[in-house]
C-alpha cells in the first residue's frame, strides 16, 4: 500500500471535516463539532491562514489528516501545536498515522521551532505509548484548561462576582 502525505488544499476540507467528526466520535464527543467546510476553507486558506493541514492518501482517497498551527511559548519562542491527527478507523494500523506524525515533526523542524506540542486523552493508551516510543514527553503534571464561548460570556457578565 502506497501512502501519499501532502499539504491539504481547500478542495480537501469536506474529507478533513469528515475525519474531524470521526475523531469526535472516537473521543466520545459526537455532537461537539460545530465547524463547517466553509469555516475550514476560510480559516485555512484565506489571506491569513490560521492552520496548516496535511492529508494522507491511499489510491487517491484521503484517509487521514493532521492539523497544526503556530503558537508562541514565553519560555521557548515559536512552537507548533498539533491540534488533531486522525486516521479513518478502517485504515488504522497501516502506517498512515505514523507517516502523518513524521510529516508534522519534519514541518516543525523545517520551521526551526523549539517545541511541538499536542494533547492526548489519558485513556488513549495506544496513542500515548506511541508518542513515548517516538521520544515525546507525555506530561503527567499539567491539566488542559478550556472555556467555551458560553463560559466566556458568563464570566464577562459576572466577573465582578469573583
Amino acid at each position: 500500500m502506497e501512502i501519499n502525505i501532502r499539504k491539504a488544499e481547500a478542495r480537501d476540507m469536506q474529507d478533513v471535516l469528515d475525519l474531524i467528526k470521526e475523531l469526535a466520535i472516537f473521543e466520545k464527543e459526537p455532537d461537539a463539532v460545530i465547524i463547517s467546510v466553509k469555516d475550514l476553507i476560510q480559516d485555512g486558506f484565506g489571506e491569513q491562514p490560521l492552520f496548516t493541514c496535511f492529508v494522507a492518501e491511499v489510491e487517491g482517497k484521503i484517509h487521514g489528516m493532521a492539523l497544526i498551527y503556530f503558537r508562541y511559548s514565553t519560555w521557548k519562542g515559536k512552537t507548533v501545536h498539533l491540534e488533531d491527527l486522525v486516521v479513518r478507523e478502517s485504515y488504522r494500523g497501516k502506517g498512515l498515522g505514523s507517516a502523518l506524525y513524521s510529516r508534522v515533526i519534519k514541518f516543525a523542524s523545517e520551521e526551526n521551532v523549539k517545541r511541538t506540542e499536542w494533547v492526548v486523552l489519558n485513556w488513549n493508551k495506544d496513542a500515548a505509548d506511541f508518542y513515548r516510543r517516538s521520544g515525546a514527553n507525555v506530561m503527567q503534571d499539567w491539566d488542559t484548561v478550556q472555556m467555551d464561548a458560553d463560559g466566556m460570556h458568563a464570566y464577562l457578565q459576572n466577573k465582578n462576582m469573583l
